[in-house]
């Protein structure tokens, strides 16, 4: 919304950040991208040939290409709602809320993988493989994808933001609008 602040009888408008818009598209992002995510992982898994010697080598490629759209399409819903829901009314406040939501976004699921993966090696580590080719290829492989899903994440969530600003309606349907009565003039006593 915006405060209205008076210096020398001029109206300054400055918006405010809301933080519940941005904490609503940070929930829609994690949920949108855990679900799905988990599909992709499901799917690529299964098509995978557990007999052969680097097993991910196969499911790597769809795995990235599939984290990559996921994460566009997951940052663009999650900043639509986060603009929407924060009822700026221009594109520049919008791309901000999308800015800070994306920034929200990443922090939540970079804490969600540290610990799903230190609960899934048993607190150890990878232990012994650092140093193995496949290993450190796998990683680099992993950082080229993440780092195209992030920015195009971040411009697809700014994008968002900024498409939803302005699109919030003035009233929800069946809310109820109060109206001021007119103003009576009172007769000279």
């Amino acid at each position: 919304m915006a405060d209205l602040a008076y210096e020398n009888n001029i109206g300054i408008v400055r918006s405010r950040t809301d933080w519940g818009a941005i904490w609503a598209g940070v929930f829609t992002f994690v949920a949108i991208w855990s679900v799905f995510g988990l599909l992709g992982m499901a799917i690529f898994a299964s098509a995978a040939n557990p007999n052969a010697q680097n097993p991910v080598t196969g499911m790597s490629i769809g795995m990235g290409i599939w984290a990559i759209v996921l994460t566009i399409i997951a940052m663009y819903v999650a900043g639509r709602e986060t603009g929407r829901l924060a009822t700026v009314t221009n594109r520049h406040d919008g791309l901000i809320h999308g800015m800070i939501m994306f920034g929200l976004s990443v922090v939540a699921v970079l804490v969600v993988t540290a610990l799903g993966g230190a609960t899934l090696s048993g607190g150890t580590g990878v232990n012994g493989c650092a140093h193995s080719s496949y290993i450190l290829t796998l990683f680099a492989d992993l950082g080229w994808v993440g780092f195209i899903a992030l920015f195009l994440g971040w411009l697809a969530a700014m994008g968002g933001a900024s498409q939803g600003a302005g699109s919030a309606p003035r009233s929800r349907p069946g809310a109820r609008t109060e109206q001021a009565e007119p103003q009576r003039v009172r007769p000279a006593a």
